[in-house]
This record gives structure tokens, sequence and C-alpha cells, in this order.
């Protein structure tokens, strides 16, 4: 058996701290639970936190890496986040659509830097 584990956070960088923040905090309304100076670290759910941090030359953000990454968030409200989000200005690159596939409903976004957010329920 292994040991537990007790949270988890997954870390973004980003070039513009003030811009992630002001998105994370004021647009997806997060709560800050650590502010580091250069990382900033929110409580999205339960255990589990995500983690903004400025960009340095050693850990430069590469946009076309960020391709590869989706911060998805779970919720039996897709639509209300959706008319929530799109209310605050937020553009959409795919509104609420149910993936027959996956068994899933789900609507993309992305972050200032392109990170790809996903909202989805599981159906």
């Amino acid at each position: 058996m292994h040991p537990p584990i007790e949270q988890q956070i997954t870390f973004l960088y980003t070039n513009d701290l003030s811009a992630s923040s002001h998105f994370y905090e004021n647009k997806l309304g997060f709560d800050l639970w650590l502010d580091q100076g250069t990382c900033r670290i929110y409580s999205v759910a339960g255990s589990g936190y995500l983690g903004i941090c400025q960009a340095s030359e050693t850990s430069k953000p590469a946009v076309d890496k960020n391709k590869g990454v989706i911060f998805t968030l779970v919720t039996q409200q897709v639509d209300e986040w959706f008319e929530y989000l799109k209310a605050q200005g937020i553009e959409f690159e795919k509104p609420p659509t149910l993936n027959e596939k996956y068994r899933i409903y789900h609507c993309f976004l992305r972050d200032p830097n392109g990170y790809l957010i996903e909202i989805q329920r599981f159906e």
C-alpha cells in the first residue's frame, strides 16, 4: 500500500501573472489559497489546487506546448458556467456540446496564456 496523497496541485506558467490572476480570481472566482509572490495557488475543489506561476528564464511556457494541456473543471452545471462566463465577456472555443463517444457534456475556453479550459460533466 502506498503512502497517502493529501492534496494535488497543477502548475501552469504565465508571462503575465497579473492578467492570469485576474482571470482565475475574478472570472472563474477561484479563492487564493497561497500567495508565494511569483506563484499564486488557488483552491479549485476539495484538495485540488491550481498554481499560476510567473515564467522565468528557466520555466518559460512554450505557446505550442500549451496545446497539449487541458485544465478540466467537473460540474453538473455546465450550462450555468457557460452563461456566467459569457456574461463576463469570456469567448468560448466551443459552446456546451454532448460528446457521445466519451459520454460527456462539455465546453471549451482559453485562459490569458492560451491554456485550454474544459468545463464538463459526465453523462
